[in-house]
């Protein structure tokens, strides 16, 4: 026979109220301890993981990283070299001894002629456009990158500067008008950049300043000035213009020996990459060789033929 369903219950009851008195106690009893019951221990370990924590935001903002360090000082060299190219000119450029000549003899005046000396807005520099480091922005604008050569009217200058003729104090006076036709006038005791990148700094300084003086004086050593350049020139001054497709062909020195000691002389020489000059102000127009020649290599000739005119040596 089973066993009755009473006798089942007693037993079960009697197993439920041993298991209630070995249970642990429930959250709401756990909660209704006050915090001074804290034990020491639980002080302690409170204590250590506060001590442990890492620093907030605000504490961490005051040391950045190297990292964050480094890209600011690569952002600040990024634009070194445009601010160092105004700073060279912004108190003046250096000039020459002057040289004096005693007997006051009539020397020589070079026009340049189509200079390209263009300044764009690349970045956040206005520059002088060339063909090597602007050449994606210029086909952007449609343009041909090989008509921008401002290295051509560098190397003429300094061809002009550097010559004997010049230390000889026999220069009067450079001009230069750009294919924009923007005149500027160069002082024959001028000293110029030595190097490619501080000319073309110079002249966009100059293309927007529209002057630049000497250093430590307010003399105007380059200054752009009002076309046409014929009114600057000496009155009775023989103006030559020299080009590869002009029809009369001459020995350089026979035709320079031929001139009065008297008679001033202006030669007009173009400097640019392709074309001619036009001879609208030249009283003659030569070719001086059979072969076309870059503008520094006509003033080399030009500077040579002069100086053996002149005896300087």
């Amino acid at each position: 026979m089973g066993r009755s369903y009473a006798a089942k219950g007693k037993k079960k009851r009697k197993l439920e109220q041993g298991g209630a008195l070995l249970a642990p106690p429930v959250a709401d009893e756990a909660e209704e301890t006050p915090c001074a019951v804290k034990g020491k221990k639980q002080r302690k370990l409170e204590d250590g993981a506060a001590s442990r924590t890492p620093l907030v935001a605000d504490e961490a903002e005051e040391f950045p990283p190297p990292e964050e360090e480094g890209e600011e000082e690569g952002d600040a060299t990024e634009g070194e070299g445009e601010a160092a190219e105004a700073e060279d000119v912004g108190e003046g450029i250096p000039i020459m001894p002057r040289p004096v000549d005693p007997k006051r003899r009539p020397g020589v005046i070079f026009v340049l002629e189509r200079a390209c000396l263009e300044v764009g807005k690349v970045g956040k520099a206005m520059q002088i456009l060339n063909s090597d480091d602007h050449a994606n922005y210029l086909r952007k604008q449609n343009r041909n990158p090989a008509d921008y050569r401002p290295d051509i009217i560098y190397q003429a200058l300094l061809a002009i500067f550097d010559s004997p003729l010049t230390k000889a104090g026999r220069l009067q006076a450079v001009y230069v008008r750009t294919e924009k036709g923007v005149l500027f006038e160069i002082k024959p005791h001028v000293r110029l950049p030595r190097t490619f990148k501080r000319f073309c700094g110079l002249m966009s300084q100059l293309l927007q300043k529209l002057s630049i003086t000497a250093e430590g004086t307010r003399e105007k050593l380059l200054n752009v000035i009002k076309n046409p350049v014929t009114k600057y020139l000496p009155v009775g001054a023989r103006k030559i213009g020299l080009s590869y497709k002009a029809e009369k062909s001459v020995n350089l020195f026979d035709y320079v020996a031929k001139t009065n000691d008297d008679e001033q002389l202006v030669f007009v020489v173009g400097a640019m990459a392709h074309g001619k000059i036009e001879k609208e102000y030249s009283d003659d127009y030569i070719q001086i060789c059979s072969y076309p020649l870059s503008a520094a290599c006509c003033l080399n000739r030009i500077c040579s033929s002069l100086e053996q005119k002149w005896n300087i040596r």
